[in-house]
């Protein structure tokens, strides 16, 4: 399964959101388009959580905060040995939570090959 992650593009003033809103916090409009959020992005913090909760079958997780190259913001698992704040990762979508009849998808970052 091919998942993706957008951001919403206000159609008058060229706002990007994400998550989607249902009105530009920048001019009020209620048009947006989708732009595919993907490629390199820059992490700029992150944080090691021990203390999981149910559903999380591993020791600990990395989540990061990276920035894409359009400017917007987004946080994430990050699946990174050892993280350094201002490297490079590349954006993928993956099953970051599974569940009964119902996985949870979102942003996992991961080392430039």
């Amino acid at each position: 399964m091919d998942e993706k992650m957008y951001a919403y593009k206000c159609t008058v003033c060229g706002q990007l959101h994400h998550p989607k809103h249902f009105v530009c916090k920048k001019c009020g409009n209620r048009s947006f388009e989708e732009v595919p959020l993907e490629g390199e992005v820059t992490l700029l913090t992150y944080t090691k959580v021990y203390n999981l909760p149910e559903g999380y079958m591993k020791p600990y997780l990395y989540f990061g905060i990276v920035k894409f190259e359009n400017g917007l913001t987004v946080s994430g698992q990050l699946e990174v040995d050892n993280p350094v704040i201002g490297m490079k990762l590349i954006s993928t979508v993956g099953v970051v939570k599974e569940g009964t009849n119902n996985d949870c998808y979102g942003f996992i970052f991961k080392d430039i090959k």
